[in-house]
This record gives structure tokens, C-alpha cells and sequence, in this order.
């Protein structure tokens, strides 16, 4: 018999986050630690308590959360001593809000500073407006994506890093007066 179920990659590659429970699930900070860990392979409750130093009741409940928001789903089960224990995965490798709302946007960005407050290092956090062609920013907009998706990942003994991506158009101004 087996220890754990073996590691399968995550059903889809890309999930577009645009459900307003999806946005609410990705609020909570122990929700986005929970979906880092399941990124890597599928684990149980009790190993997600263990690995985040969290009560398996608060785990379960947050896990719950994330299920009912399509961002983890059971991986895999496991019949052990008169149960069945079930593996929980992210449900795609990659999520990308498309769209972002105003409420999901500011509940994800509270989520984050909680965990910069969090964060025994020094963190980098930087904020710069540029003027840039539409061609430019797409170009700009890729590089990041790939500059992220190809930072290779060290051994689990390392510390864990978060990374937050954004790259937007400045809004214009709604009205403009002008002086006569």
C-alpha cells in the first residue's frame, strides 16, 4: 500500500478568476498560503495543518472554502483504518484574474499586506508609473508572466516567497474641468 497517492499536475493549466466567490476565497490569507502548498502536490488536512502550523478544523474550513470556489478539488482518496481520506489539489497551475473587480481587487490586496506584515524578510514592493505603447505594455505584461512562471523553485526546506504581478492602464480622469 501505498503512502500517498502518486502526484498528478492539476486538471487545468489556466482558471480565470472572475466569480465573486472565487474573489472572496482568495481573500483570506490562509487561503492563498493553502493554495501555494497545494500547488506543489495534493495533501490531506491533516498534512496541510501540519505543513502551515494551523488547527485541522480552521484547514477543513478553509479548505471547504476554496472547494466550493472551484480553486481546489479531490485529487485523489485513500482508505485508511475505517475512513477515507481525501487529497486536496489546486485546481489549475496558474490563476489569473482577467477582470478585476473593485471589492475582490481591495480584499485580495488586504490579503497580500497581511502577509507583507507577516513576512520575517525583507520584502520588495515597488510602484512606478509608466508611459508605455499598448504593443509595449502587452510586451511588458508577458515578460512578467514569464519571468514569474519561470523562477524555478528550490527544495522544500526553503523559505516561501509570494509574488504578486499587476500591470495596468492608469484610469483618465472621469471629468475634466478646464480654466478659462
Amino acid at each position: 500500500m501505498r503512502d500517498q497517492p502518486s502526484y498528478r499536475p492539476p486538471p487545468q493549466d489556466v482558471l480565470e478568476i472572475g466569480a465573486p466567490e472565487q474573489f472572496a476565497a482568495l481573500a483570506h490569507p490562509l487561503r492563498q498560503r493553502l493554495l501555494f502548498t497545494l500547488g506543489h502536490r495534493p495533501a490531506t488536512i491533516s498534512r496541510l495543518a501540519a505543513q502551515l502550523d494551523a488547527k485541522k478544523g480552521n484547514v477543513a474550513h478553509h479548505v471547504k472554502v476554496l472547494r466550493e470556489a472551484g480553486l481546489v478539488h479531490v485529487a485523489e482518496t485513500r482508505q485508511v483504518r475505517g475512513g477515507t481520506e481525501q487529497y486536496y489539489q489546486r485546481t489549475a497551475r496558474h490563476m489569473v484574474v482577467a477582470e478585476p473587480q473593485a471589492a475582490g481587487t481591495a480584499a485580495m490586496l488586504a490579503a497580500v499586506a497581511q502577509e507583507l506584515d507577516r513576512s520575517p524578510a525583507e520584502t520588495h514592493l515597488t510602484l512606478r508609473h509608466l508611459r508605455l505603447s499598448p504593443a509595449k505594455a502587452r510586451e511588458l505584461g508577458e515578460a512578467l508572466a514569464r519571468l514569474v512562471d519561470e523562477a524555478e523553485e528550490h527544495a522544500e526546506d526553503q523559505p516561501v516567497h509570494g509574488v504578486l504581478v499587476a500591470l495596468y492602464q492608469h484610469a483618465l480622469p472621469t471629468s475634466t474641468t478646464t480654466s478659462t
